[in-house]
């Protein structure tokens, strides 16, 4: 660095990244300081600069440096800034210290953490300690990241992962590969490393062991009639991978959202227009399976569509300090899970980094939908698409039913008791064999249209 520069940093003035110690006899405030920036975004403490920004400089000896490395060994983790000499004068310097962000935060200096506020140097909260001794934490050891016990490269799904190896190298997002056996591609996508699967790996490529041994690795999905949880016409529950899920999970949704359809003035083509914009509920739901906390193992992703809302719950809070207010505002992608956020990126189903919630904010807004709504609630974040209008369920538009399942479908209807299958089949004008009245009850209850309660004889239908 050189006498100009320093000139420079004093005109600048004091902010979060430039303090000013007029000499190394502030040394200890100076390693507060220091301290602060190694725990926000780094910067420059400049010894022998005046409050007011004048580069007067001291007379600095070899026992001058000591001192002042003496007192920056007493911040713990070890923390190594950079320590210059700029000579100001004939017999006067600068001592320059640049301090980059720490990589190993929270950083203390004499029992105590500091952060950086304007060009003040204050002591860090406890819950600002924690949030970040977590991230280091994090950084080093999550749940993904550990060897999935009892797992081999045998128990996964070996298509999915050849397809999502394809897909990368297609897009650019993996180098050329030349061995195409699953454990060498799952080692170039660092989900298989020393001979040991990560538990990644099981929720990206996992095959029915899942369903017993990661039993959070499920979505729930429902269609509540109405604009609670009182009723519901249909509710699924979905085990599988992550791209199993995402797949199940979209099709619910094309099962359960209504579509309108018009028509260009001159064309005979059909224009469809999904309800919510497809683009932004696939990406609610990528987000779900990819930032949830899947060490909680009753934890899941809900997918629930109401008359006037479609909701996606994912379990676990936002993370690293993550505000809803602030995933509307461009933001670094600091995914939970990065090795099964990175992989979604590979395979092309994530396209760009840190823009997923704003992007699906700009789709809702541009298709004249009220704003989407991000909500955390105890361990749970959910997002949430409105209407604003009672929306009819898909099904019954669009299911064609038998003259006889339509018989069935209005004695449920008429009646104000669930019915046993006896006297349904005794109350319709043409009574059909129990198997075939089995089979139309079966089929409407596939369809959401109806609902059976109980077992064996005390087993009774009723309208959804």
């Amino acid at each position: 660095m050189t006498a100009d520069q320093i000139a420079a940093l004093a005109a600048a003035g004091e902010s979060e990244t430039i303090e000013f110690k007029s000499s190394t006899g502030q040394r200890r405030a100076a390693a507060k300081t220091m301290c602060a920036m190694l725990n926000a975004r780094g910067g420059y403490v400049l010894f022998g600069v005046t409050p007011e920004g004048e580069a007067a400089g001291q007379q600095v000896g070899e026992r001058t440096m000591e001192e002042v490395t003496a007192e920056i060994q007493l911040i713990e983790p070890p923390a190594f800034p950079e320590i210059e000499r700029v000579r100001i004068a004939d017999n006067r310097e600068v001592i320059a210290v640049r301090v980059g962000r720490g990589r190993a935060r929270p950083y203390v200096y004499r029992g105590a953490a500091y952060r950086r506020v304007g060009s003040s140097t204050l002591v860090l909260s406890p819950d600002e300690y924690n949030r970040m001794l977590f991230e280091r934490m994090h950084s080093e050891q999550r749940w993904e990241n550990q060897p999935a016990a009892g797992w081999g490269i045998e128990n996964l799904d070996v298509d999915e992962i050849r397809a999502t190896a394809a897909e990368a190298v297609r897009r650019g997002r993996l180098t050329e590969i030349a061995n195409w056996e699953p454990a060498e591609l799952l080692r170039g996508m660092g989900l298989y490393r020393d001979g040991i699967l990560r538990r990644a790996a099981a929720v990206l490529f996992g095959g029915r062991r899942l369903e017993f041994e990661m039993p959070q690795c499920f979505i729930r999905a429902a269609r509540f009639r109405g604009t609670d949880r009182m009723e519901f016409s249909d509710n699924r529950q979905f085990y599988g991978n992550a791209f199993t899920l995402l797949a199940k999970a979209e099709t619910f949704l094309s099962d359960h959202l209504p579509i309108a359809s018009r028509f260009e003035p001159g064309s005979f083509q059909r224009i469809d227009i999904p309800l919510y914009p497809p683009s932004a509920t696939r990406e609610a739901i990528v987000n779900a399976l990819c930032h949830r906390d899947y060490s909680i193992g009753g934890g899941s992703v809900g997918v629930a569509v109401y008359d006037d809302r479609l909701e996606v719950t994912s379990t676990g809070r936002l993370p690293f300090g993550l505000t809803p207010a602030d995933l509307f505002e461009p933001h670094e992608s600091r995914p939970w899970n990065p090795m099964i956020a990175r992989t979604f990126y590979r395979r092309g189903v994530i396209e760009a980094w840190g823009r997923g919630t704003t992007r699906m904010a700009e789709e809702v807004t541009a298709a004249g939908l009220p704003p989407l709504e991000i909500e955390e609630r105890g361990e749970c974040v959910t997002v949430r698409f409105r209407h604003g209008q009672p929306l009819p369920s898909r099904r019954e538009e669009e299911v064609h039913l038998t003259e006889q399942q339509q018989a069935v479908l209005d004695l449920l209807e008429a009646s104000d008791r669930a019915l046993a299958r006896r006297d349904i089949r005794s109350r319709l004008a043409s009574p059909p064999e129990d198997r075939r009245l089995s089979k139309d009850l079966d089929f409407l209850r596939s369809k959401g249209l109806a609902i059976l309660t109980g077992r064996g004889r005390s087993a009774k239908w009723k309208r959804a």
